[in-house]
């Protein structure tokens, strides 16, 4: 099933966030106002698209929106505030920085805390149903791959670049092999219980 538009008089913003089951990176969430009628055959929920189409999809909704925005949650304040505030509040950081004011917010999820009292709507799976929230998944999670591979460089033992920071077998086992590093979020389950970990 194709994405489509919210067909709306208002000023439309799609939110998603990406990273939010991984281990380790941020959370990182986006703000798109895509104008009217746009429309592309590739357009559709970031995890059921190659990294190819997602790549050149972010240049073209960067090109094409009336205004797009990021916003980053470090992992010390995810583990301060939890996974679900912080999703949000990464959220609420990307539609600040927009420079046009939407009349409605369409969350991908069933969770979202109002944001300067502008009407929100959270859709189940909202990135697979319209165009709007397809396109904020595709920027939140081509912007977030760009920060993993950057920390990869730093620590190349957990292979970042690849599992992306999210509980592959191989990360696991590097994290009992090498530790866990700052990037990491603490108040995840790391390990199975069997393993301890000392922080």
């Amino acid at each position: 099933m194709r994405v489509k538009e919210y067909h709306s008089d208002q000023i439309v913003c799609g939110c998603d966030e990406a990273g939010r089951g991984a281990l380790a990176g941020p959370v990182v969430a986006s703000a798109v106002i895509l104008p009217k009628g746009f429309l592309h055959s590739e357009l559709n929920d970031s995890k059921k698209i190659s990294i190819n189409s997602r790549i050149k999809l972010s240049d073209i909704i960067k090109q094409k929106s009336l205004c797009w925005a990021i916003g980053i949650v470090q992992p010390r304040e995810i583990d301060k505030i939890n996974i679900l505030n912080a999703s949000i509040k990464a959220m609420h950081i990307a539609i600040k920085k927009l420079t046009q004011k939407p009349d409605i917010l369409l969350i991908d999820g069933n969770r979202f805390h109002t944001y300067n009292d502008i009407t929100h709507k959270c859709i189940i799976k909202g990135d697979s149903k319209y165009c709007s929230i397809a396109a904020a998944s595709i920027l939140a999670k081509t912007h977030r791959d760009k920060i993993m591979q950057k920390l990869d460089a730093q620590c190349p033992e957990y292979n970042w670049k690849k599992n992306k920071g999210y509980p592959t077998k191989q990360h696991k086992k590097q994290i009992i092999h090498a530790g866990i590093t700052k990037h990491h979020r603490k108040s995840f389950k790391l390990l199975d219980p069997q393993y301890a970990l000392q922080f």
